[in-house]
């Protein structure tokens, strides 16, 4: 007798966390040469079935599961940034002003050698992010940066909000570190110092 169980195929990013996505990212790159294994992990992350389970699957059904998974990757729609997220009972604040972040935000975010959504990007998540001390209406004052980082807390959002503040922080990086640099070539001739500092801090932008 063959035995029933319940697959849940998820309708977008909304149900699935970060830390299921780096998991994805990993077997996905671990067997970039073995599609079928491939969507055997996709399957495996995406539905919550084990490997003997998808090996008893009649091909019809195993069939019916990869086009699902194929659909719930064709049909991804553009995630904004939240501004505001609540976890819990606390709310957290996107940084209100990224040109005016402060420093030790700026060189803790900027000293990872590439910007990507894996394990340090939760890192990420929880400079960018911080409790609100203060809300009126659309506005808001988020704590300090005190370099505290809780990735475990971001590891476990869903994937839009990680998307929204992914793309959203990264253009506009990259427009203000573009600026930056412009800015400063245009007026007085920079210190060899000044150079390495702006050149470091562009680096990670300007690989993207």
């Amino acid at each position: 007798m063959r035995k029933q169980i319940e697959i849940n195929i998820p309708d977008n990013w909304n149900d699935i966390s970060l830390k299921q996505y780096i998991a994805i990212q990993r077997d996905l790159e671990a067997y970039k040469d073995e599609p079928t294994a491939q969507m055997d992990f996709l399957i495996f992350h995406l539905c919550g079935i084990t490997a003997d389970e998808i090996q008893s699957l009649t091909t019809e059904s195993y069939n019916k599961i990869k086009n699902e998974v194929m659909i719930f990757f064709d049909n991804q729609k553009n995630y904004e940034l939240q501004p505001i997220v609540k976890i819990g009972d606390t709310e957290y604040g996107f940084e209100p002003n990224l040109s005016q972040m402060s420093y030790g935000a700026y060189v803790d975010i900027t000293k990872w050698d590439t910007i990507q959504l894996d394990e340090n990007w939760a890192k990420i998540m929880s400079i960018l992010y911080r409790p609100i001390v203060k809300k009126q209406f659309k506005t808001y004052m988020i704590e300090p940066y005190e370099g505290y980082i809780n990735e475990n807390l971001w590891l476990n959002q869903k994937m839009d909000i990680h998307f929204g503040a992914y793309f959203f922080f990264v253009l506009l990086s990259k427009d203000l570190v573009s600026s930056t640099l412009n800015s400063m070539s245009q007026t007085s001739e920079m210190s060899p110092s000044m150079k390495s500092i702006l050149d470091e801090s562009g680096k990670v932008i300007r690989q993207l």
